[in-house]
């Protein structure tokens, strides 16, 4: 193999905690040069906002934390549990979902998990911050932070 493993971080719409996810894991592997060992991406489980950039507020918060991400938002293929090593996913929806759509896909090589199983302070589900506030979207950033570190250490 190319050694190139592939992550996919998904959430429902592809506008919140899925692009914060992969903006955040793209940054440390970049800052721990392991760029050409990951291939990163995030996507969707529906097909809502296809196409459309991350949330005003996802954007912001991930500014504060100095990082831009140019992601548009996309639904999970089949090839994505052919290609991808990892799935990752932000709750036991998102979970239940993809664990459906893997049934149906002849060749599933994705590990899919939730993110959260990584948190070393054990915050296993990564709430949907669209209804809440810039302080939750800040909790989903720290989360992200946590989960990306602790399963980038486990996986290299």
């Amino acid at each position: 193999s190319s050694g190139i493993s592939l992550s996919s971080l998904v959430s429902p719409g592809n506008i919140c905690r899925s692009p914060i996810a992969e903006a955040v894991f793209r940054k440390l592997v970049t800052d721990e040069r392991l760029e050409n060992k990951w291939m990163t991406d995030s996507a969707a489980v529906s097909d809502w906002n296809v196409g459309r950039s991350p949330d005003p507020r996802a954007l912001n918060c991930l500014r504060n934390h100095g990082i831009e991400t140019a992601h548009r938002a996309r639904q999970v293929t089949k090839d994505d549990f052919q290609t991808f090593d990892y799935i990752l996913c932000m709750d036991e929806s998102n979970l239940r979902d993809l664990n459906r759509k893997s049934s149906q896909v002849k060749d599933c090589k994705a590990k899919i998990e939730l993110l959260g199983t990584y948190d070393p302070q054990k915050q296993l589900i990564i709430e949907d911050p669209y209804y809440g506030s810039e302080k939750d979207f800040e909790t989903v950033y720290q989360q992200c932070l946590r989960c990306c570190k602790a399963f980038l250490e486990k996986s290299h």
